[in-house]
Protein backbone atom coordinates (compact mmCIF):
# COMPACT_ATOMS: atom_id res chain seq x y z
CA UNK A 1 0.00 0.00 0.00
CA UNK A 2 1.23 3.49 -0.84
CA UNK A 3 2.52 5.78 1.87
CA UNK A 4 1.19 9.28 2.25
CA UNK A 5 2.09 12.73 3.55
CA UNK A 6 0.05 15.95 3.43
CA UNK A 7 1.08 19.60 3.03
CA UNK A 8 -1.30 22.08 4.66
CA UNK A 9 -0.92 25.84 5.08
CA UNK A 10 -1.83 28.54 7.54
CA UNK A 11 -3.59 30.43 4.70
CA UNK A 12 -3.79 30.61 0.94
CA UNK A 13 -0.65 31.43 -1.05
CA UNK A 14 1.87 30.28 1.57
CA UNK A 15 3.55 28.10 -1.07
CA UNK A 16 1.81 24.74 -0.57
CA UNK A 17 1.62 23.95 -4.28
CA UNK A 18 5.31 24.48 -4.99
CA UNK A 19 6.43 22.73 -1.80
CA UNK A 20 4.25 19.78 -2.79
CA UNK A 21 5.85 19.82 -6.24
CA UNK A 22 9.29 19.98 -4.65
CA UNK A 23 8.61 16.99 -2.41
CA UNK A 24 7.29 15.07 -5.43
CA UNK A 25 10.58 15.79 -7.19
CA UNK A 26 12.73 14.79 -4.20
CA UNK A 27 10.91 11.48 -3.68
CA UNK A 28 11.07 10.77 -7.42
CA UNK A 29 14.79 11.48 -7.55
CA UNK A 30 15.21 9.05 -4.65
CA UNK A 31 13.70 6.27 -6.75
CA UNK A 32 10.08 6.21 -5.60
CA UNK A 33 6.98 6.23 -7.77
CA UNK A 34 5.16 9.40 -6.73
CA UNK A 35 1.72 10.91 -7.32
CA UNK A 36 0.38 14.31 -6.19
CA UNK A 37 -3.20 14.68 -4.98
CA UNK A 38 -5.61 17.47 -4.09
CA UNK A 39 -9.16 16.39 -3.40
CA UNK A 40 -10.67 19.80 -4.14
CA UNK A 41 -9.02 22.64 -6.01
CA UNK A 42 -10.52 26.05 -6.76
CA UNK A 43 -8.88 27.62 -9.81
CA UNK A 44 -9.62 29.04 -13.24
CA UNK A 45 -6.36 27.66 -14.60
CA UNK A 46 -7.23 24.18 -15.79
CA UNK A 47 -5.79 21.50 -18.07
CA UNK A 48 -7.08 18.74 -20.33
CA UNK A 49 -5.62 15.26 -19.88
CA UNK A 50 -4.89 12.83 -22.71
CA UNK A 51 -8.27 11.20 -22.16
CA UNK A 52 -10.08 14.53 -22.49
CA UNK A 53 -10.78 15.23 -18.81
CA UNK A 54 -10.35 18.50 -16.94
CA UNK A 55 -8.20 19.07 -13.87
CA UNK A 56 -6.41 21.87 -12.03
CA UNK A 57 -3.06 22.99 -13.38
CA UNK A 58 -1.37 22.93 -9.95
CA UNK A 59 -1.65 19.13 -9.89
CA UNK A 60 -0.43 19.02 -13.49
CA UNK A 61 2.69 20.91 -12.41
CA UNK A 62 3.17 18.50 -9.50
CA UNK A 63 2.74 15.50 -11.79
CA UNK A 64 5.40 16.94 -14.09
CA UNK A 65 7.70 17.32 -11.08
CA UNK A 66 7.09 13.64 -10.31
CA UNK A 67 7.73 12.65 -13.93
CA UNK A 68 4.30 11.09 -14.40
CA UNK A 69 1.42 11.72 -16.77
CA UNK A 70 -1.20 14.08 -15.27
CA UNK A 71 -4.38 12.21 -14.35
CA UNK A 72 -7.77 13.42 -13.21
CA UNK A 73 -7.37 11.07 -10.23
CA UNK A 74 -4.90 13.64 -8.89
CA UNK A 75 -7.67 16.26 -8.63
CA UNK A 76 -11.14 14.66 -8.53
CA UNK A 77 -12.98 17.90 -7.70
CA UNK A 78 -12.27 21.20 -9.45
CA UNK A 79 -14.24 24.35 -8.68
CA UNK A 80 -14.17 27.05 -11.37
CA UNK A 81 -15.72 30.27 -9.99
CA UNK A 82 -18.38 31.77 -12.23
CA UNK A 83 -19.07 34.76 -9.95
CA UNK A 84 -18.49 35.82 -6.33
CA UNK A 85 -20.91 33.24 -4.93
CA UNK A 86 -20.91 30.26 -7.28
CA UNK A 87 -18.76 27.86 -9.27
CA UNK A 88 -18.87 25.34 -12.04
CA UNK A 89 -18.19 22.03 -10.32
CA UNK A 90 -15.99 19.54 -12.20
CA UNK A 91 -16.05 15.97 -10.81
CA UNK A 92 -13.68 13.34 -12.16
CA UNK A 93 -12.85 15.65 -15.04
CA UNK A 94 -16.41 16.30 -16.26
CA UNK A 95 -18.92 19.06 -15.61
CA UNK A 96 -21.19 18.17 -12.68
CA UNK A 97 -23.07 21.46 -12.76
CA UNK A 98 -23.10 25.04 -11.49
CA UNK A 99 -23.66 25.38 -7.74
CA UNK A 100 -23.83 28.31 -5.37
CA UNK A 101 -21.29 28.33 -2.55
CA UNK A 102 -24.02 27.43 -0.06
CA UNK A 103 -25.34 24.54 -2.17
CA UNK A 104 -21.86 23.14 -2.71
CA UNK A 105 -21.04 23.46 0.99
CA UNK A 106 -24.14 21.42 1.84
CA UNK A 107 -23.40 18.82 -0.82
CA UNK A 108 -19.63 18.36 -0.87
CA UNK A 109 -19.46 15.40 1.54
CA UNK A 110 -21.43 13.46 -1.09
CA UNK A 111 -18.19 13.41 -3.08
CA UNK A 112 -16.27 11.24 -0.58
CA UNK A 113 -16.70 8.13 -2.79
CA UNK A 114 -15.06 9.93 -5.75
CA UNK A 115 -12.21 11.10 -3.51
CA UNK A 116 -11.52 7.61 -2.17
CA UNK A 117 -11.79 6.08 -5.62
CA UNK A 118 -9.22 8.55 -6.96
CA UNK A 119 -6.82 7.75 -4.12
CA UNK A 120 -7.29 4.02 -4.72
CA UNK A 121 -6.39 4.49 -8.37
CA UNK A 122 -3.23 6.43 -7.47
CA UNK A 123 -2.26 3.90 -4.80
CA UNK A 124 -2.26 1.13 -7.41
CA UNK A 125 0.93 2.49 -8.95
CA UNK A 126 2.42 5.00 -6.48
CA UNK A 127 4.80 4.32 -3.61
CA UNK A 128 4.21 7.79 -2.14
CA UNK A 129 1.21 10.11 -2.51
CA UNK A 130 1.86 13.76 -1.62
CA UNK A 131 -1.43 15.45 -0.74
CA UNK A 132 -1.95 19.22 -0.87
CA UNK A 133 -4.54 20.90 1.32
CA UNK A 134 -6.46 24.08 0.49
CA UNK A 135 -6.57 27.40 2.30
CA UNK A 136 -6.25 26.76 6.03
CA UNK A 137 -7.29 23.85 8.28
CA UNK A 138 -8.24 26.39 10.97
CA UNK A 139 -11.30 27.74 9.15
CA UNK A 140 -13.57 26.59 11.94
CA UNK A 141 -16.79 27.39 10.07
CA UNK A 142 -15.85 24.78 7.45
CA UNK A 143 -14.66 22.00 9.78
CA UNK A 144 -17.92 20.07 10.02
CA UNK A 145 -17.84 18.79 6.43
CA UNK A 146 -14.20 19.29 5.45
CA UNK A 147 -13.00 17.12 2.56
CA UNK A 148 -9.70 18.83 1.71
CA UNK A 149 -7.74 19.57 4.91
CA UNK A 150 -7.92 17.81 8.29
CA UNK A 151 -11.11 16.00 7.32
CA UNK A 152 -9.21 14.31 4.52
CA UNK A 153 -6.05 13.80 6.60
CA UNK A 154 -8.06 11.97 9.26
CA UNK A 155 -9.98 9.94 6.68
CA UNK A 156 -6.80 8.52 5.11
CA UNK A 157 -4.56 8.72 8.22
CA UNK A 158 -2.15 11.20 6.64
CA UNK A 159 0.56 12.95 8.66
CA UNK A 160 0.65 16.71 8.09
CA UNK A 161 3.36 19.28 7.42
CA UNK A 162 2.03 22.76 8.31
CA UNK A 163 3.48 25.64 6.27
CA UNK A 164 3.55 29.33 7.18
CA UNK A 165 4.64 32.28 5.01
CA UNK A 166 7.11 34.57 6.76
CA UNK A 167 7.26 36.93 3.77
CA UNK A 168 3.70 38.09 4.49
CA UNK A 169 4.50 38.69 8.17
CA UNK A 170 3.30 37.19 11.42
CA UNK A 171 4.54 33.67 10.73
CA UNK A 172 4.73 32.70 14.42
CA UNK A 173 1.16 33.83 14.96
CA UNK A 174 0.14 32.01 11.78
CA UNK A 175 1.58 28.70 12.92
CA UNK A 176 0.78 28.85 16.64
CA UNK A 177 -2.68 30.32 16.00
CA UNK A 178 -3.49 27.58 13.51
CA UNK A 179 -2.32 24.88 15.94
CA UNK A 180 -4.38 26.45 18.73
CA UNK A 181 -7.57 26.33 16.63
CA UNK A 182 -7.16 22.66 15.74
CA UNK A 183 -8.90 19.91 17.67
CA UNK A 184 -6.51 17.81 19.82
CA UNK A 185 -6.65 14.84 17.42
CA UNK A 186 -5.99 17.18 14.48
CA UNK A 187 -3.06 18.86 16.20
CA UNK A 188 -1.56 15.45 16.99
CA UNK A 189 -1.52 14.74 13.26
CA UNK A 190 0.89 17.65 12.56
CA UNK A 191 4.37 16.16 12.48
CA UNK A 192 6.38 19.16 11.35
CA UNK A 193 6.27 22.92 10.77
CA UNK A 194 7.80 24.77 7.83
CA UNK A 195 8.62 28.48 7.63
CA UNK A 196 8.49 29.36 3.95
CA UNK A 197 9.79 32.30 1.88
CA UNK A 198 12.44 33.42 4.39
CA UNK A 199 14.74 36.31 3.45
CA UNK A 200 17.90 37.23 5.30
CA UNK A 201 20.21 35.76 7.93
CA UNK A 202 18.73 32.60 9.44
CA UNK A 203 20.73 33.00 12.65
CA UNK A 204 18.53 35.99 13.49
CA UNK A 205 15.46 33.75 13.11
CA UNK A 206 16.84 30.86 15.19
CA UNK A 207 15.65 32.16 18.61
CA UNK A 208 12.12 32.46 17.23
CA UNK A 209 12.29 28.93 15.84
CA UNK A 210 13.29 27.65 19.28
CA UNK A 211 10.35 29.41 20.94
CA UNK A 212 8.00 28.15 18.19
CA UNK A 213 9.06 24.57 18.84
CA UNK A 214 8.77 25.02 22.60
CA UNK A 215 5.28 26.49 22.48
CA UNK A 216 3.98 24.39 19.61
CA UNK A 217 5.54 21.11 20.82
CA UNK A 218 6.16 20.27 17.15
CA UNK A 219 9.55 20.35 15.38
CA UNK A 220 10.35 22.87 12.67
CA UNK A 221 11.41 20.65 9.77
CA UNK A 222 12.36 23.43 7.41
CA UNK A 223 13.12 27.12 6.94
CA UNK A 224 12.86 27.53 3.19
CA UNK A 225 14.39 30.66 1.63
CA UNK A 226 12.50 32.95 -0.69
CA UNK A 227 13.62 31.77 -4.13
CA UNK A 228 12.01 33.08 -7.34
CA UNK A 229 11.29 30.09 -9.57
CA UNK A 230 10.13 30.09 -13.17
CA UNK A 231 7.18 27.86 -12.36
CA UNK A 232 3.52 28.70 -12.67
CA UNK A 233 1.64 29.49 -9.49
CA UNK A 234 -1.98 29.28 -8.38
CA UNK A 235 -4.26 32.03 -9.67
CA UNK A 236 -5.79 33.38 -6.47
CA UNK A 237 -3.10 35.79 -5.27
CA UNK A 238 -0.63 35.81 -8.13
CA UNK A 239 2.18 38.31 -7.69
CA UNK A 240 2.53 38.65 -11.46
CA UNK A 241 -0.68 40.70 -11.58
CA UNK A 242 1.11 43.52 -9.79
CA UNK A 243 3.93 43.94 -12.33
CA UNK A 244 3.67 47.33 -14.03
CA UNK A 245 7.09 48.19 -15.50
CA UNK A 246 7.41 47.83 -19.27
CA UNK A 247 10.39 46.00 -20.74
CA UNK A 248 12.25 46.45 -24.02
CA UNK A 249 9.55 44.22 -25.53
CA UNK A 250 6.28 44.86 -23.71
CA UNK A 251 3.32 42.46 -23.71
CA UNK A 252 0.02 43.63 -22.20
CA UNK A 253 -2.48 40.98 -21.09
CA UNK A 254 -6.00 42.27 -20.50
CA UNK A 255 -6.88 41.15 -16.99
CA UNK A 256 -10.55 40.21 -17.21
CA UNK A 257 -12.45 39.89 -13.92
CA UNK A 258 -12.92 36.18 -14.76
CA UNK A 259 -9.51 35.62 -16.39
CA UNK A 260 -8.61 31.97 -16.87
CA UNK A 261 -5.56 30.02 -18.06
CA UNK A 262 -3.28 33.06 -17.96
CA UNK A 263 -0.45 30.51 -17.68
CA UNK A 264 -0.58 30.58 -21.49
CA UNK A 265 1.79 33.56 -21.28
CA UNK A 266 4.25 32.32 -18.65
CA UNK A 267 6.83 31.32 -21.23
CA UNK A 268 7.30 34.95 -22.31
CA UNK A 269 8.46 35.84 -18.79
CA UNK A 270 11.59 33.75 -19.37
CA UNK A 271 12.99 36.08 -22.04
CA UNK A 272 15.43 38.79 -20.89
CA UNK A 273 14.06 42.26 -21.53
CA UNK A 274 10.47 41.06 -22.09
CA UNK A 275 7.72 42.24 -19.76
CA UNK A 276 4.31 40.62 -19.31
CA UNK A 277 1.93 43.11 -17.69
CA UNK A 278 -1.65 42.39 -16.62
CA UNK A 279 -3.83 45.41 -17.32
CA UNK A 280 -7.31 46.16 -15.98
CA UNK A 281 -7.44 49.95 -16.47
CA UNK A 282 -7.16 52.15 -19.54
CA UNK A 283 -4.44 54.30 -17.96
CA UNK A 284 -2.27 51.21 -17.42
CA UNK A 285 -2.29 49.92 -21.00
CA UNK A 286 0.46 52.23 -22.22
CA UNK A 287 2.09 51.47 -25.57
CA UNK A 288 2.60 47.69 -25.61
CA UNK A 289 4.19 45.83 -28.50
CA UNK A 290 1.52 43.11 -28.33
CA UNK A 291 -1.93 43.03 -26.74
CA UNK A 292 -3.06 39.62 -25.47
CA UNK A 293 -6.68 38.71 -24.76
CA UNK A 294 -6.65 35.63 -22.47
CA UNK A 295 -9.24 33.02 -21.62
CA UNK A 296 -12.35 33.86 -19.63
CA UNK A 297 -14.74 31.82 -17.50
CA UNK A 298 -17.58 34.10 -18.62
CA UNK A 299 -16.82 35.55 -22.05
CA UNK A 300 -19.95 37.68 -22.41
CA UNK A 301 -19.70 39.34 -18.99
CA UNK A 302 -15.99 39.99 -19.45
CA UNK A 303 -16.65 41.53 -22.86
CA UNK A 304 -19.24 43.79 -21.23
CA UNK A 305 -16.62 44.75 -18.64
CA UNK A 306 -14.15 45.55 -21.44
CA UNK A 307 -16.78 47.76 -23.03
CA UNK A 308 -17.81 49.55 -19.82
CA UNK A 309 -14.23 50.10 -18.63
CA UNK A 310 -13.18 51.73 -21.90
CA UNK A 311 -10.55 49.06 -22.56
CA UNK A 312 -12.37 47.74 -25.63
CA UNK A 313 -12.33 51.15 -27.33
CA UNK A 314 -8.66 51.62 -26.44
CA UNK A 315 -7.67 48.16 -27.71
CA UNK A 316 -9.57 48.78 -30.95
CA UNK A 317 -7.77 52.09 -31.38
CA UNK A 318 -4.34 50.55 -30.77
CA UNK A 319 -5.08 47.54 -33.00
CA UNK A 320 -4.54 49.81 -36.02
CA UNK A 321 -0.81 49.68 -35.29
CA UNK A 322 -0.38 47.06 -32.54
CA UNK A 323 -0.87 43.31 -33.08
CA UNK A 324 -3.59 41.65 -31.02
CA UNK A 325 -3.63 37.96 -30.08
CA UNK A 326 -6.61 36.26 -28.42
CA UNK A 327 -6.91 32.79 -26.90
CA UNK A 328 -10.17 30.96 -26.16
CA UNK A 329 -12.56 33.47 -24.55
CA UNK A 330 -10.40 36.35 -25.76
CA UNK A 331 -10.58 34.88 -29.27
CA UNK A 332 -14.37 34.65 -29.06
CA UNK A 333 -14.59 38.32 -28.05
CA UNK A 334 -12.57 39.37 -31.11
CA UNK A 335 -15.30 38.25 -33.52
CA UNK A 336 -18.36 40.10 -34.71
CA UNK A 337 -20.92 38.42 -32.47
CA UNK A 338 -21.38 35.96 -29.61
CA UNK A 339 -24.71 34.14 -29.39
CA UNK A 340 -25.82 32.22 -26.31
CA UNK A 341 -29.14 30.63 -27.32
CA UNK A 342 -29.03 27.93 -24.62
CA UNK A 343 -28.10 30.20 -21.72
CA UNK A 344 -24.66 28.67 -21.26
CA UNK A 345 -23.52 31.96 -19.69
CA UNK A 346 -26.25 34.59 -19.52
CA UNK A 347 -28.29 34.02 -22.68
CA UNK A 348 -28.99 36.32 -25.61
CA UNK A 349 -26.49 37.83 -28.03
CA UNK A 350 -23.80 40.45 -27.82
CA UNK A 351 -21.83 42.39 -30.41
CA UNK A 352 -18.17 41.38 -30.50
CA UNK A 353 -15.15 43.60 -30.90
CA UNK A 354 -15.18 43.21 -34.69
CA UNK A 355 -11.46 42.50 -34.98
CA UNK A 356 -12.08 39.24 -36.87
CA UNK A 357 -14.90 38.37 -39.30
CA UNK A 358 -16.08 35.45 -37.16
CA UNK A 359 -19.06 34.61 -34.99
CA UNK A 360 -19.34 32.34 -31.96
CA UNK A 361 -22.28 30.30 -30.75
CA UNK A 362 -21.98 29.11 -27.14
CA UNK A 363 -23.06 25.50 -26.69
CA UNK A 364 -23.69 23.35 -23.62
CA UNK A 365 -21.17 20.67 -24.57
CA UNK A 366 -17.64 21.51 -23.43
CA UNK A 367 -14.82 20.85 -25.92
CA UNK A 368 -12.01 19.09 -24.04
CA UNK A 369 -9.14 17.75 -26.09
CA UNK A 370 -5.37 17.79 -26.37
CA UNK A 371 -3.93 19.11 -29.62
CA UNK A 372 -0.76 18.66 -31.68
CA UNK A 373 -0.09 19.87 -35.21
CA UNK A 374 1.56 22.53 -37.35
CA UNK A 375 0.68 26.18 -37.73
CA UNK A 376 -1.09 27.15 -40.93
CA UNK A 377 0.59 29.40 -43.48
CA UNK A 378 0.44 32.69 -41.61
CA UNK A 379 0.63 36.30 -42.76
CA UNK A 380 1.25 39.57 -40.95
CA UNK A 381 3.86 40.28 -38.31
CA UNK A 382 3.88 36.64 -37.14
CA UNK A 383 4.32 35.07 -40.57
CA UNK A 384 7.37 33.30 -39.16
CA UNK A 385 5.03 30.97 -37.25
CA UNK A 386 4.07 29.24 -40.51
CA UNK A 387 4.66 25.51 -40.29
CA UNK A 388 5.95 25.51 -36.70
CA UNK A 389 4.92 22.57 -34.53
CA UNK A 390 2.55 23.36 -31.69
CA UNK A 391 1.08 21.42 -28.78
CA UNK A 392 -1.66 22.39 -26.38
CA UNK A 393 -5.25 21.73 -25.51
CA UNK A 394 -8.75 23.06 -26.11
CA UNK A 395 -11.20 23.70 -23.30
CA UNK A 396 -14.19 25.83 -24.24
CA UNK A 397 -17.94 25.95 -24.64
CA UNK A 398 -18.66 27.31 -28.07
CA UNK A 399 -18.04 27.06 -31.80
CA UNK A 400 -16.48 29.86 -33.87
CA UNK A 401 -17.01 30.11 -37.63
CA UNK A 402 -15.96 32.68 -40.27
CA UNK A 403 -18.49 35.26 -41.43
CA UNK A 404 -16.28 36.87 -44.07
CA UNK A 405 -12.84 36.84 -45.64
CA UNK A 406 -10.47 35.44 -43.04
CA UNK A 407 -7.33 33.29 -43.02
CA UNK A 408 -6.87 30.04 -41.10
CA UNK A 409 -4.25 30.54 -38.37
CA UNK A 410 -4.04 27.49 -36.11
CA UNK A 411 -4.96 24.08 -37.63
CA UNK A 412 -8.27 22.26 -37.99
CA UNK A 413 -10.47 25.32 -37.63
CA UNK A 414 -9.12 26.20 -34.18
CA UNK A 415 -8.20 29.77 -35.06
CA UNK A 416 -8.22 32.56 -37.64
CA UNK A 417 -6.19 35.60 -38.59
CA UNK A 418 -6.72 38.90 -40.36
CA UNK A 419 -3.82 41.32 -40.77
CA UNK A 420 -2.07 41.55 -37.43
CA UNK A 421 -5.01 40.15 -35.47
CA UNK A 422 -4.75 36.50 -34.46
CA UNK A 423 -7.12 34.23 -32.55
CA UNK A 424 -7.05 30.59 -31.47
CA UNK A 425 -8.70 28.12 -29.11
CA UNK A 426 -5.41 26.36 -28.31
CA UNK A 427 -4.10 26.89 -24.79
CA UNK A 428 -0.34 26.39 -24.43
CA UNK A 429 0.24 27.41 -28.05
CA UNK A 430 3.42 29.34 -27.13
CA UNK A 431 5.02 26.68 -24.92
CA UNK A 432 6.70 24.35 -27.41
CA UNK A 433 9.82 24.78 -29.49
CA UNK A 434 10.37 28.07 -31.31
CA UNK A 435 6.85 29.52 -31.15
CA UNK A 436 7.42 32.03 -28.33
CA UNK A 437 10.88 33.05 -29.55
CA UNK A 438 9.49 33.60 -33.07
CA UNK A 439 6.86 35.96 -31.64
CA UNK A 440 9.45 37.91 -29.62
CA UNK A 441 11.89 38.13 -32.54
CA UNK A 442 9.12 39.50 -34.79
CA UNK A 443 8.21 42.14 -32.22
CA UNK A 444 11.88 43.07 -31.82
CA UNK A 445 12.42 43.42 -35.57
CA UNK A 446 9.38 45.71 -35.74
CA UNK A 447 11.11 48.02 -33.23
CA UNK A 448 14.51 47.72 -34.89
CA UNK A 449 15.87 45.55 -32.06
CA UNK A 450 17.83 42.43 -33.04
CA UNK A 451 16.82 39.32 -31.10
CA UNK A 452 18.71 36.90 -33.35
CA UNK A 453 20.90 35.58 -30.53
CA UNK A 454 17.80 34.39 -28.68
CA UNK A 455 17.27 30.65 -29.00
CA UNK A 456 14.06 28.64 -28.85
CA UNK A 457 12.41 28.71 -25.44
CA UNK A 458 10.81 25.32 -24.80
CA UNK A 459 8.86 25.65 -21.57
CA UNK A 460 9.11 21.95 -20.68
CA UNK A 461 12.90 22.28 -20.61
CA UNK A 462 12.63 25.33 -18.36
CA UNK A 463 10.31 23.47 -15.96
CA UNK A 464 12.69 20.52 -15.65
CA UNK A 465 15.54 22.85 -14.74
CA UNK A 466 13.42 24.67 -12.17
CA UNK A 467 12.13 21.42 -10.61
CA UNK A 468 15.73 20.38 -10.01
CA UNK A 469 16.50 23.79 -8.46
CA UNK A 470 13.47 23.40 -6.20
CA UNK A 471 14.39 19.90 -5.07
CA UNK A 472 17.99 20.93 -4.34
CA UNK A 473 16.72 23.83 -2.24
CA UNK A 474 14.40 21.57 -0.23
CA UNK A 475 17.16 19.02 0.39
CA UNK A 476 19.36 21.81 1.73
CA UNK A 477 16.79 23.61 3.88
CA UNK A 478 14.36 20.88 5.00
CA UNK A 479 15.07 17.89 7.23
CA UNK A 480 14.24 15.18 4.71
CA UNK A 481 15.14 12.50 7.26
CA UNK A 482 12.33 13.69 9.52
CA UNK A 483 9.97 14.01 6.58
CA UNK A 484 10.69 10.45 5.46
CA UNK A 485 10.10 9.41 9.05
CA UNK A 486 6.63 10.99 8.95
CA UNK A 487 5.42 8.91 5.99
CA UNK A 488 2.54 6.62 6.90
CA UNK A 489 0.68 3.92 5.04
CA UNK A 490 -2.50 5.31 3.55
CA UNK A 491 -5.84 4.14 4.93
CA UNK A 492 -8.53 3.64 2.29
CA UNK A 493 -11.54 2.27 4.12
CA UNK A 494 -14.07 4.78 2.81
Amino acid sequence: MAKVIMVQGTMSNVGKSLLTAGLCRVFTQDGYRVAPFKSQNMALNSFITKDGLEMGRAQVLQAQAAGVEPSVWMNPILLKPTDSTGSQVIVNGEVYGNLSARDYFAKKTCFWPQIFEALRKLAETADIIVIEGAGSPAEINLRSNDIVNMGLAQAVDAPVILVGDIDRGGVFAQLLGTLDLLEPEERARVGGLVINKFRGDKTILDPGVAILEERGKIPVVGVVPYTPLQLEDEDSLSERFERKEAGVIDLAVIRFPRISNYTDFDVFEQFPGVSVRYVDRTDHLGEPDLILLPGSKNTIDDLKWMRESGLEALVLQKSRNTPVFGICGGYQMMGERIDDPEGVECGGSIRGMGLLPCATVLETGKVRTQFAGEMESTEGIFSGLSGLEIQGYEIHMGRTVPTGQVRAFSPQGTGYQKGNVYGTYIHGIFDKGAVASTVIKALGERKGISMETMGAMDYDTIREREFDRLSSMLREHMDMGKIYGMLREIRLEG
